[in-house]
């Protein structure tokens, strides 16, 4: 199979990440989806493709295709689910991509949604838990955030590093969010908030968790013969997908995501492109580049620079999709304060799970 694409993206739309009280699933996508179209300039797509993972849990509400094809006032269009854990939005933009650039259609809107706010936080919870082993680990009775603790506390043992270590990562969030108007969390934070934040699950904090929330990203992506002069194109050079075990205890390696590293590497292989222009930390070594203001957006390589899972928010089955709509932004010269100076490469990577499921994408200005 070849991962490599002809596929571009010509519009985009998101709303503010939020407990959105007064919106619902209906609501949220039609937002993102119609501004996205209006983005793009166009009226009519030939697909649909909706990035979810807790509307049957949360919401009592699956066949989300038809649901907002209806709401957007896209109908009759082509139109279905895509469900990967946390990277239903990345998988979502995937599929788009990947019809378009068999010929299937000429124009598709992909979107990732989430509305976690319906439910109480147990339900919540139980939710996440799905995309973990229900045999071996959520029966058990362990969380989401468990399972992340006991990989961070693992990190710990084999580094040496401490918890207040780990702080630049939420601080590079926070301060980049604060000049994003669609982020939950604008408040920048300190070393020293970061050390008193309350644990959640230890060694993770409330200043390291990513916040209940809700939000819609969609992009529209067509072929190369549907573009328009006033298109603002962005071209996915390349798309890649891998898996690994869902439960943690399966892996030979717990600190290895796998999924990370196939995944960037069929998108360099399909791409052209390489580490060297999309860089990655060697083994061990994030924390220190991150020390260093390696990760903010004058840095050596920006991350999240619209603040991220951490603080812009992380509705979980949309944040792939957000991923992209900002990566977009930057490609495009449109990211504002936190605009990275001469962006012209990208690479998304949304993952799903604790590392069982990654979708990655390499876009081009």
């Amino acid at each position: 199979m070849r991962d490599v694409l002809d596929v571009f993206i010509i519009g985009a739309g998101q709303t503010p990440v939020a407990e959105h009280w007064d919106r619902g699933l209906r609501e949220l996508g039609a937002a993102a989806i119609r501004q996205a179209m209006d983005d793009a300039g166009i009226e009519t797509v030939d697909a649909l493709f909706v990035g979810n993972m807790l509307g049957g849990a949360v919401n009592g509400q699956e066949n989300l295709g038809a649901l907002l094809a209806d709401a957007a006032d896209l109908l009759p269009a082509e139109a279905w689910k895509v469900e990967a854990a946390c990277a239903s939005g990345g998988a979502a933009v995937r599929a788009a991509a990947l019809s378009v650039a068999a010929g299937v259609h000429e124009v598709a809107v992909a979107i990732g949604i989430e509305k976690m706010t319906d439910a109480v936080g147990d339900q919540v919870a139980a939710g996440l838990a799905t995309a973990s082993d229900g045999d071996y680990e959520a029966s058990h009775g362990l969380s989401f955030v468990a399972l992340s603790a006991l990989m961070m506390r693992r990190y710990m043992h084999e580094t040496g590093f401490s918890r207040e270590d780990f702080a630049p990562f939420a601080i590079n969030a926070h301060k980049n969010a604060a000049a994003n108007a669609n982020a939950m969390f604008r408040e920048p934070i300190s070393a020293e908030q970061f050390a008193r934040s309350p644990l959640v699950a230890a060694p993770i904090g409330v200043l390291d968790a990513a916040p209940v929330c809700d939000g819609a990203a969609a992009v529209v992506v067509c072929s190369r013969e549907f573009l328009r002069s006033h298109h603002k194109a962005v071209r996915i050079a390349a798309a890649g997908a891998a898996t690994d075990t869902i439960g943690l205890a399966g892996r030979a390696d717990l600190l290895t995501l796998g999924v990370a590293k196939v995944s960037a590497e069929k998108c360099y292989a399909a791409s052209g492109f390489g580490p060297k222009d999309v860089d990655f930390a060697p083994r061990g070594e994030a924390l220190k580049r991150a020390a260093h203001g390696c990760y903010s957006p004058g840095g050596c390589v920006p991350v999240s620079t619209f603040g991220g899972l951490k603080a812009r928010g992380h509705p979980v089955g949309a944040s792939g999709a957000y991923q992209i709509v900002e990566a977009t932004a930057q490609l495009r010269g449109e990211a504002g304060p936190n605009q990275v100076p001469g962006a012209r490469v990208a690479l998304t990577q949304s993952i799903g799970g604790h590392g069982s499921i990654a979708v990655a994408h390499i876009l081009e200005a």
